[in-house]
């Protein structure tokens, strides 16, 4: 597979499912907080259905609007999330092939952020475990944007973040929603097919390629020295 990634201007990441393979165990946390603590009922696919957007507009699209406080939404995300990282930390590592992708980057001088709808509490787990901070230039959670994906505002604000016009920005995503989010960013899209199918973005025109991990992007792409 041969995309340029390198003719890009910024790389913007998603964090779970597209840096770390960990949306499996995001789909088990939240089936055992929606099912066996909340009683929704829910299957596995219909969870997997609504790994997208905040934890709060998970429970909302879920429940309704008016089921949860504010202060109940957060101590149910957070006792989500706890379940979550305890599960997946003893496999937490890089999707293979990413670290050797990161560092071509940063020697080439591609500036990178992270426009992820996870909240802070998840992504200080991933990046200060695995050490990544000093890649990113610029780090956008849930708590920096009003509406998260598919709206597109994640990614905009990384693309102003780095000064990179949103066309220059290349967006490497594993969820339809975000796919979609970058669409309305008017950013090309890589996808990592590491929970969904490639048939499941075919309305998405942003999407340039798929890949089940990073191994192969760099054997098809001439790293330049800028």
């Amino acid at each position: 597979m041969r995309t340029q990634v390198f003719s890009y201007d910024a790389w913007l990441f998603d964090l779970n499912g597209t840096m770390v393979d960990d949306m499996q165990y995001h789909v088990v946390a939240w089936s055992d907080m929606l099912n066996n603590v909340l009683g929704a009922g829910l299957s596995y696919e219909q969870v997997k259905a609504q790994m997208y957007g905040k934890n709060e507009e998970l429970l909302v699209r879920v429940f309704g609007p008016d089921r949860f406080s504010s202060e109940e939404m957060l101590r149910y995300s957070m006792e989500k999330e706890r379940r979550y990282q305890a599960a997946f930390l003893p496999r937490l590592q890089l999707i293979d092939g990413l670290a050797s992708l990161l560092n071509a980057a940063q020697h080439a001088g591609i500036p990178m952020a992270i426009g992820s709808a996870a909240n802070l509490f998840n992504i200080d787990f991933v990046l200060d475990n695995l050490q990544l901070r000093p890649y990113f230039k610029a780090i956008i959670s849930a708590e920096d944007v009003a509406v998260s994906k598919p709206a597109p505002d994640t990614y905009l604000q990384c693309a102003r973040a780095l000064s990179v016009a949103p066309g220059r920005c290349l967006v490497f995503e594993d969820a339809p929603k975000g796919v979609e989010a970058a669409w309305k960013a008017g950013m090309d899209c890589l996808v990592l097919t590491t929970l969904h199918e490639k048939e499941e973005f075919s309305a998405y025109p942003n999407t340039i390629g798929f890949m089940n991990d990073y191994t192969g992007l760099l054997q098809a792409e001439q790293a330049p020295n800028k």
